[in-house]
């Protein structure tokens, strides 16, 4: 794509990449930063570009708000439900961690900076030495593991 079609195309286009983003985020100064990160992300791959650029233009501003509404979401601090000091939370959290430790050492390892620490995927990443996608596979697969142990438990107590 060429400067000239590229400037076309984000004439065309920016009006319904904001409109997309304000649907999503409800906030005007943080859609417009939105579309801007777009148009630049965009602008990086000018090279490899095909008209018409706005179909990649809308998935790229749904994605970005989308990641900006999960980490919003406030995560909740397992330290926080054990001072509150319900005997029911203080049995269930320590029947995790002990489901925990039971893991492979890789998804112990995940598990905990990811749900104790709150640590992005990215430096779970960066730490561990293996790309997101594949910390994100080994979280997916740990969560699941603790989940049926978890139910089996509960299923062991009322039978």
């Amino acid at each position: 794509m060429t400067i000239e079609e590229y400037k076309e195309e984000v004439e065309r286009n920016r009006p319904r990449m904001l409109a997309i983003a304000q649907g999503y985020l409800k906030d005007g100064d943080e859609a417009e930063d939105v579309v801007q990160d777009v148009l630049l992300k965009l602008w990086q791959l000018l090279d490899s570009l095909r008209l018409p650029m706005g179909p990649l233009a809308s998935v790229l501003v749904k994605n970005r708000c989308i990641d900006l509404i999960r980490r919003r979401q406030p995560m909740v601090e397992m330290s926080e439900n054990l001072a509150e000091g319900e005997p029911t939370r203080d049995e269930r959290y320590a029947r995790v961690m002990r489901i925990i430790d039971t893991l492979p050492t890789l998804q112990q390892t995940i598990m905990r900076l990811r749900h104790v620490e709150g640590m992005e995927m990215s430096e779970i990443a960066a730490l561990t030495g293996s790309s997101e996608v594949a910390v994100r596979k080994a979280l997916s697969r740990a969560r699941q593991a603790v989940r049926e142990r978890f139910r089996l438990s509960e299923w062991a107590k009322t039978n």
